[in-house]
């Protein structure tokens, strides 16, 4: 389990539109060697894309654009020649959402690495195979899962807020809040791609709570600047007074609003290997009654600094399923050892299995 490493990426002074608030996230100096761009798939009209993945699989979705990533140099302002490397294998097809393109470029399709990545989650079945285990399950594994989530064009004030919010100078990335309840992270390593991608958060999916609060909650509180003018007599004071400002609201950003982003350990899975850079896709710890938790994917340097990042805001359902799934996997999906873990009985976890909808797991009747 390792924290997100966000060096580089600070927050600037939030813009609130109702229930919305964005916070930019700026950067001093982009990431050199790496440019992000977006592809347009020709079914983006009717909100259904079936993509050519790797070896010769397909998959259809909600897919309006996929992401390609760029290290070949070309269009960038600052690029060391960086080239790609192999995927990393894997018993598990981790790079299936990713797919090469001629020269040093890997498109991939965003947020549905992180998605795959949950929805897949210990979802082969048990490593130890039991005799009751049906021929079907261990042949093609249990039946999909499915979760439901909402087109940033469906949470209400969002198209707005991004309509009329200003771009910052150096904005690399964005914080969206519903309600002041943080739905998602979108971060990228250069300023113009910023500016070429803000728009695409309407594409995004967004997690039921998000758009619950935006749609009930009321307006949030814009943030004000105050300073005292009896402790301003130049134009040095007045900079030094509004400097403290803008880091005060950081802090209080860093530690309060984005605290479960910034201060919590997930698990990390290497989709693809570059030189100088990796995508991972990522998933939290699935505690119960642990605060607001994310999956997501991100690109990061040879120092694990963050130079790409998109997250999805889970809800207390989806969590209470991975962290079932979690428990059955660590106690290699044996009921009594998994209910007396969790403080239950063997027939409360059972119950708890079919509610989450994983009835599949179980061994039928007789």
């Amino acid at each position: 389990m390792t924290a997100l490493d966000l060096t580089g990426l600070t927050a600037g002074p939030s813009q609130v539109w109702g229930g919305i608030r964005l916070v930019p996230l700026l950067r001093a100096e982009p990431v050199a060697g790496l440019r992000l761009h977006r592809e347009v798939y020709a079914s983006e009209c009717c909100g259904v894309a079936d993509v050519g993945l790797s070896d010769g699989a397909r998959y259809t979705s909600y897919i309006p654009h996929g992401f390609v990533a760029d290290w070949s140099g070309e269009g960038a302002s600052a690029a060391y020649g960086t080239s790609l490397g192999d995927a990393v294998p894997s018993r598990v097809p981790l790079h299936r959402m990713a797919k090469r393109r001629p020269g040093d470029r890997l498109r991939f399709l965003p947020l549905h690495l992180a998605l795959e990545g949950y929805l897949a989650l210990h979802f082969g079945g048990p490593s130890m195979l039991w005799d009751t285990w049906s021929r079907e399950a261990v042949r093609a594994g249990l039946s999909p899962r499915v979760e439901s989530a909402y087109l940033g064009t469906e949470v209400p004030g969002l198209a707005d807020a991004l309509r009329v919010f200003e771009i910052h100078p150096g904005q690399c990335g964005v914080l969206v809040y519903a309600a002041d309840a943080l739905g998602a992270a979108f971060a990228v390593p250069h300023p113009e791609d910023y500016r070429a991608l803000h728009a695409t958060l309407l594409q995004d999916l967004f997690g039921e709570l998000i758009h619950q609060y935006a749609q009930y909650g009321r307006p949030v509180e814009e943030f004000t600047a105050r300073i005292d003018d009896r402790r301003v007599h130049t134009l040095t004071d007045l900079r030094a007074a509004a400097r403290a400002q803008e880091r005060a609201w950081r802090e209080a950003h860093d530690t309060v609003m984005a605290a479960e982003l910034y201060d919590t350990s997930y698990a990390f899975s290497r989709v693809y290997r570059m030189r100088g850079f990796d995508l991972w896709r990522f998933l939290p710890p699935f505690r119960r009654g642990g605060g607001a938790q994310h999956i997501g994917e991100a690109i990061t340097d040879r120092k694990g600094r963050v130079a790409y990042l998109k997250t999805f805001r889970l809800s207390e359902n989806q969590v209470r399923r991975g962290h079932l799934l979690q428990s059955l996997a660590a106690h290699d999906w044996h009921l009594g050892r998994c209910s007396e873990a969790l403080g239950t009985t063997p027939e409360e976890l059972t119950r708890r299995i079919r509610d989450a909808g994983f009835a599949g797991l179980l061994r039928a009747p007789g």
